[in-house]
């Protein structure tokens, strides 16, 4: 029987038979007994012509509900933002096809260098000293900073904003609990962190505050408030971001903040699914020892030339194992460069102009969704996305939303008991007025 997939020939085949010292396949078998051997042809169908098999899964591929075919109102992390066609281009080049610094990284000095333009980019939009060569996704760099927290205070606690993203708590939760760390949850009020009930959490055995901004749901954090009361207690202060809503508000580096971490993804990332996309890891000077990951510096080489290198190598896992900061020593180079090519393409202004088009648009759905008599749950300061009630569930609003052409927000009553028939709702850049009327004009009907 011939495979088309794989290369091996009938006469590769008889060769390795001979190596071996067996006649043919089955005797490679003979310690099964033959009463438990599999008997027959399998169940399957007849395999397909490469022509038949593309239509097939075409059709299949067909179902799928993305933002092509539908005008999506989906985030709650998860963005469709608009991609600079060069982003593809860049990123499709042999010689960056990969996730991975190299393991001889100075032969590489291209890929190198594109880290390193990733790690500045990231520093410039955060307000911090240094930023690592990215991390999985921003859920893991949300873990990754508060083992950093406890290793650099030597506490055991660390206390989280409920308006977090509830997945990228879930993975701390998950990382802690192999270090026993404890995690407590500060709730949210009204849509931010309950000031009175976290500086009653907030004491000297905690090792970090944790928070989003803009928060889950949608809202501005008071940081300055925050970082205040953090260090008060010589906590770490962790924040969160989304790296696009830097580009219209003041960087959390400005405010204080101890570590800054978030997902890339707004940046020349697709949605796909939910992944894979890009973490960023940004620190003060001070920490620059502790961060978790790979780092790229630049350098002269003996003839004065400038060249990258992976520094500070000495702290992490394949060299110190047990005693190395964190035992993530990989990256996501390839999803790295697509977000420092997003970034190149856009420059500075065209980032501050995409994120004042996603807080102009959403303040308008706003007051189009409020007109039409939907209700806003809260009233605070937002970016881009913002919550509101429904008449009747949302996975109820969303399936017929779906059948108009409408990919709707995110069900909030999935994670939060108490926000039954609330809707998450994110407006990017790439909604038109259109979009939003016409979306307004079928969510009405739900006020």
């Amino acid at each position: 029987m011939k495979h088309r997939y794989l290369p091996m020939t009938e006469q590769d085949k008889k060769e390795m038979l001979e190596a071996i010292g067996v006649k043919q396949i089955d005797e490679l078998f003979s310690d099964i007994p033959e009463k438990v051997r599999f008997q027959g042809e399998l169940a399957i169908k007849e395999a397909k012509s490469e022509t038949a098999l593309t239509r097939e899964l075409m059709r299949m591929a067909g179902k799928n509900a993305d933002t092509k075919q539908y005008i999506s109102f989906l985030g709650a992390g998860v963005y469709d933002h608009y991609s600079p066609t060069i982003v593809d281009h860049v990123i499709s080049r042999s010689e960056f096809y990969t996730a991975y610094t190299p393991y001889q990284p100075e032969i590489s000095q291209g890929e190198l260098q594109a880290i390193f333009e990733f790690q500045t980019m990231i520093c410039e939009l955060t307000g911090m000293d240094v930023a690592n060569s990215s991390m999985y996704d921003g859920g893991t760099s949300f873990a990754e900073a508060a083992m950093l927290s406890a290793g650099q205070t030597r506490r055991k606690k660390v206390v989280v904003s409920e308006a977090v993203n509830p997945e990228a708590r879930a993975v701390l939760e998950a990382y802690a609990k192999g270090q026993y760390i404890e995690v407590v949850t500060a709730p949210q009020k009204n849509g931010v962190t309950d000031m009175e009930a976290l500086k009653a959490l907030v004491t000297d055995e905690a090792a970090a505050v944790m928070v989003q901004y803009p928060n889950f749901f949608g809202q501005i954090e008071r940081l300055d408030e925050i970082e205040e009361l953090a260090h008060s207690v010589k906590s770490m202060f962790v924040v969160s971001s989304n790296p696009l809503a830097l580009g219209a508000l003041t960087p959390p580096g400005q405010f204080g903040a101890d570590i800054v971490v978030g997902d890339a993804q707004p940046f020349g990332i697709p949605q796909a699914f939910g992944g894979p996309h890009c973490g960023y890891f940004a620190v003060t000077k001070k920490l620059m020892r502790k961060v978790p990951g790979r780092l790229v510096g630049e350098t002269t080489d003996d003839e004065g030339q400038r060249g990258y290198v992976l520094t500070l190598q000495a702290r992490e896992q394949h060299i110190r194992r047990d005693k190395a900061t964190s035992n993530i020593c990989s990256n996501q180079a390839l999803n790295a460069l697509a977000a420092s090519v997003a970034m190149t393409a856009l420059g500075k202004k065209g980032i501050q102009d995409i994120a004042g088009q996603n807080f102009k648009k959403a303040h308008y759905a706003k007051q189009q969704l409020k007109s039409a008599g939907i209700e806003m749950v809260e009233e605070g300061f937002t970016f881009n996305e913002f919550v509101v009630k429904l008449n009747r569930s949302v996975k109820e609003v969303n399936e017929a939303l779906l059948q108009k052409g409408f990919i709707g927000g995110y069900d909030l009553g999935r994670e939060f008991e108490s926000r039954q028939n609330q809707m998450l709702i994110a407006v990017t850049e790439q909604r038109t007025k259109e979009d939003i009327d016409t979306f307004v004009e079928e969510l009405k009907q739900y006020a």
